[in-house]
């Protein structure tokens, strides 16, 4: 929404997708920026569609700095879902809350079997700083 009144946060609409078809390796879905311009995203959605015969799992993570288990901050992958069913010919909203990513951090998809699979994740990336009216 553009309020005339207030400086705007600049946003970006996106959306990432990737048809899972060659291996059962992890795929990289999407990176948050970690730019001057956009540095932070809020996945609001993430979908996937097993559009085979046959029923099949995903796995999402997030690679990213987070704590170890000595305390410490390291890039580490941590499971959103791990090993999720997906029905033959279904569709599921893996998300029921909005997703914050920080700069540079990754969602990556791993499928239980090769070419079942589409994922799509609808995305908004802001800035740090305010847009004022003017630039808009």
């Amino acid at each position: 929404m553009l309020v005339v009144s207030i400086p705007q946060y600049v946003q970006g609409l996106t959306n990432a997708k990737i048809d899972l078809t060659t291996n059962t390796d992890a795929k990289t879905l999407y990176t948050a920026p970690s730019n001057a311009d956009f540095n932070q995203s809020v996945i609001n959605s993430i979908i996937v569609s097993n559009d085979s015969g046959s029923a099949s799992t995903i796995t999402v993570t997030i690679t990213g700095d987070g704590l170890n288990g000595a305390g410490a901050v390291t890039n580490q992958t941590f499971n959103l879902f791990q090993v999720k069913d997906i029905a033959a010919n279904t569709s599921v909203e893996l998300l029921t809350r909005d997703l914050i990513l920080n700069a540079g951090e990754i969602i990556k998809v791993t499928p239980g079997h090769v070419d079942r699979l589409h994922v799509i994740a609808s995305i908004q990336e802001f800035a740090v700083v305010r847009t004022p009216q003017s630039a808009l």
